[in-house]
């Protein structure tokens, strides 16, 4: 698989051969990062279900500060450790662990997220509910599933696609203060 934009436009990444691993399609990466922007300076990312890290690694080539991944599965974090390095990714961090215990822990808040779970845990309402303590106000959600996710205030439905047996789409968080003013005005 290769990086389709960005310092690292051309590049390959390893991917491992998992049953659970899908790299997202260059098309659809194409499209969630004009809908995202060509440049991500300064932004930092969330890829929680690291996989392939296609997703990852191309904010990084966009100029990500931070780019964090989370996977669980040892032979597929290997692959993602070895593609950082020979990307030269110093904004990549790799986290072992499972997605909602590593959420459950709290800290760091983030501007961009990328979440891509295995189709059949049928995860999204969960994990939407556990990742907004994470966000930062006017987050950008990047969602990919069998099918769109139900988009109901806080969050907003920016855009929505589809390719093939993929549904994607981007939300943006829209945390409200006790005041009852929005958090991104």
């Amino acid at each position: 698989m290769r990086i389709v934009g960005g310092d690292y436009r051309g590049r390959r990444i390893e991917v491992p051969a998992r049953a659970d691993v899908r790299p997202t399609p260059d098309r659809v990466r194409e499209t969630l990062f004009n809908w995202l922007g060509q440049r991500l300076d300064g932004v930092v990312c969330l890829d929680l279900f690291a996989g392939s890290g296609a997703l990852g690694f191309e904010a990084a080539s966009r100029g990500a500060a931070r780019v964090l991944m989370v996977e669980q599965d040892r032979h597929v974090l290997a692959a993602l450790r070895l593609s950082r390095d020979q990307l030269g990714a110093r904004a990549v961090e790799i986290v072992a662990g499972e997605a909602l215990a590593w959420l459950a822990r709290g800290g760091e808040r983030f501007d961009v997220v990328f979440l891509d779970p295995p189709f059949r845990q049928n995860a999204m309402a969960p994990l939407l509910e556990r990742l907004a303590p994470r966000l930062q106000p006017g987050a950008r959600v990047y969602l990919e599933a069998a099918q769109p996710a139900d988009a109901a205030a806080p969050w907003r439905e920016l855009k929505r696609a589809r390719a093939g047996q993929v549904s994607y789409q981007l939300l943006q968080w829209s945390e409200h203060d006790p005041s009852g003013v929005p958090g991104d005005v």
